[in-house]
This record gives C-alpha cells, sequence and structure tokens, in this order.
C-alpha cells in the first residue's frame, strides 16, 4: 500500500471523514490549502494537520508555487486499496454464491 516509511498508512489516512472529503475536493484539481480551507468548518491549522497526514499516506504530493503550498491528489495508493478490497469483495461473493446454493438445493430435497 503505502511506502514502508510512511507514517500513516492508507486505511488510516482516509478512515477520516474530514480528509475523505479533502480527497474528494482534490479529485479534478491541484488546490492551495487556503482554498482547501474554506471548504471546511475548522482553522488553516487544522486543515494543514489533516494534509500531513494524507501525504504521510502517500495520497496526496504537495507543491511550492511562490509562497503557495498547492496539493494535488495521488491515486496509487487508493488503487492498490481497490485491489485489496476487489479481493475481500470477491470472497464475501464466493461465500454468498455457496450459501445461496446450499438453501436452494434444501429446499429442493
Amino acid at each position: 500500500m503505502a511506502a514502508s516509511s510512511a507514517k500513516h498508512d492508507v486505511f488510516q489516512a482516509i478512515a477520516d471523514p474530514t480528509r475523505r472529503q479533502v480527497l474528494e475536493l482534490l479529485v479534478d484539481r491541484e488546490m492551495p490549502v487556503t482554498a482547501i480551507s474554506g471548504h471546511f468548518p475548522m482553522s488553516r491549522t487544522a486543515v494543514s494537520k489533516h494534509l500531513r497526514i494524507l501525504a504521510d499516506a502517500g495520497l496526496v504530493k504537495e507543491r511550492k508555487v511562490g509562497r503557495e503550498t498547492r496539493y494535488r491528489l495521488e491515486p496509487e495508493p487508493l488503487q492498490a486499496l481497490q485491489h485489496w478490497l476487489d479481493y475481500y469483495s470477491r470472497f464475501w461473493q464466493n461465500k454468498l454464491t455457496a450459501l445461496q446454493r446450499y438453501v436452494e438445493s434444501d429446499e429442493n430435497s
């Protein structure tokens, strides 16, 4: 998932609803912290802390443009998460299919 040197993993990063909203804001465009902060009822410092956690997990990258720091989404860790979730989706689908077969075969007996 995330690099082994990361302080936070993807699961920790996306566990918080504010951080998930930040990721949604960054889907289509790069944004400065001041613009991101305008979407939340919290201080810029608090938003910066959320951005730091997302950066630690590899979900956002930052770059300096003059005095401004801009953030953009890095979707690769989310793709790794999706692969992990796909495995468990197939696992549960197989279990439910087996249960359905069992129930249907028991009804026909």
